[in-house]
């Protein structure tokens, strides 16, 4: 079986929109998926590796979105983003928590803690561009109201 123009899709970039990505993750391999599979002319990904890094980041630079990982050493991922809501100058940044658990106590501590949006690993890298591309867009919509 051949593949013609008719049955193939035109590939096109998710995250179209100029973009600034934080992505907060212990495990260099899922930086570098996420900083490989994310990337596009319109987005740029910056990764560290705890969540200490991550806050002192978020002080510094701005972002359009932050992707946390929960199992971190040190300081959690919900710790992060309890952290990050207690602080009204992040009450507009969409945080997605990122991790491999997919119990219901963890999904309800994720948002319990003030995450905007849950994704388990192992991650499909197409589906989370479409949801950051959905979180951004809504958030500047908001902001634009």
């Amino acid at each position: 079986m051949t593949m013609t123009d008719q049955n193939c899709v035109p590939f096109s970039y998710v995250l179209c929109d100029q973009v600034a990505i934080l992505a907060v993750d212990d495990d260099p391999i899922q930086r570098e998926f996420c900083a490989v599979y994310l990337a596009t002319p319109h987005a740029e990904i910056t990764t560290v590796g705890s969540a200490e890094e991550g806050l002192t980041l978020l002080e510094q630079a701005r972002f359009d979105v932050a992707l946390i990982d929960v199992d971190m050493p040190g300081m959690d991922g919900i710790e992060m983003v309890r952290r990050l809501r207690a602080d009204r100058r992040f009450d507009d940044l969409p945080l997605m928590v990122i991790t491999g658990r997919e119990d219901i106590v963890s999904i309800d501590q994720a948002y319990a803690a003030g995450a905007t949006s849950f994704m388990c690993k192992p991650v499909n890298w197409r589906l989370l561009g479409h949801q950051i591309r959905f979180l951004v867009r809504a958030h500047r919509a908001l902001a634009a109201a």
